[in-house]
């Protein structure tokens, strides 16, 4: 009975370390596939090329990692489960560390709105010193602009006209990127053409003279798109730390499955 029991475990623990590898197999061909794809179209813009070096690194380590877990559990390979095991091992620990960061990281109050006027302006934020200095400096903005450029974010800004345009309610990104602070006191031609009156800016801020008619400019390089961006950014990392925390339970939960079939595996072997 004994012998029947453990023989079923050793089949089911088997079943779904050869299932899951097998999906992660997918996983991998895909991204890969795509990486691959990325690296040959020359009509890509720069902000998917950022995604090819990831992506293929991705894909290798999925690739590496399902092939190990397939041939450890359809071979019944001890010495191969292991080394499967200490994998899933370190993807606990780097998953874990990085959940925690992303916290870390994301723990300071997000600025306030300074207009009510159907949109939201963001000027400066409690952000930590590592997201300013790491992810917009003045090295990676360059490519952070590239891709807001690439998206088309200011061409899809409603067509209003005066008084009009201030109805609609633009994203954060929209209203500190695609058009001048308000409080600056431009001259409204359309959402992404302003002028600066002959008197000057309403008040002396260095957002108001960044600000361009270029439309691949626009205020792009003003503090208020980057301390926007950062804003962006924080909502992103909280929402990854929340998703860390799912894939990190469908691991320990992977591992403790090829833990049982590791151990049937050794006892078998004996």
């Amino acid at each position: 009975m004994h012998t029947k029991t453990q023989r079923k475990m050793v089949r089911v623990s088997n079943f779904i370390i050869t299932f899951l590898n097998c999906v992660t197999l997918l996983v991998s061909l895909v991204a890969i596939g795509f990486s691959v794809w990325l690296n040959f179209n020359h009509s890509a813009t720069l902000c998917q090329k950022v995604l090819q070096k990831p992506l293929l690194i991705l894909g290798v380590c999925l690739l590496v990692v399902s092939i190990l877990g397939l041939v450890g559990s359809l071979c019944r390979v001890s010495f191969i489960l292991w080394i499967y095991l200490f994998l899933l091992f370190l993807l606990i620990v780097g998953l874990l560390c990085f959940t925690l960061f992303a916290i870390l990281v994301t723990n300071k109050n997000v600025s306030k709105a300074l207009s009510g006027r159907g949109y939201k302006e963001i000027k400066s934020g409690d952000y930590t010193n590592w997201l300013q200095k790491y992810v917009v400096n003045e090295e990676n903005w360059e490519e952070i602009k590239s891709c807001l450029v690439d998206t088309k974010l200011c061409q899809r800004l409603p067509p209003g006209k005066g008084a009009d345009f201030y109805k609609y309610r633009l994203s954060h990104i929209q209203s500190s990127c695609c058009k001048p602070p308000t409080y600056c006191g431009l001259e409204f031609h359309n959402a992404t053409y302003w002028t600066m009156p002959k008197a000057g800016p309403a008040v002396a801020d260095d957002d108001c003279k960044i600000w361009s008619n270029v439309q691949s400019d626009l205020c792009f390089n003003c503090q208020s798109c980057k301390t926007s961006f950062l804003d962006h950014i924080k909502r992103d990392w909280k929402t990854c730390s929340l998703v860390n925390l799912g894939l990190l339970l469908l691991v320990l939960f992977v591992y403790g499955v090829g833990c049982c079939a590791f151990r049937n595996t050794k006892s078998k072997g004996k």
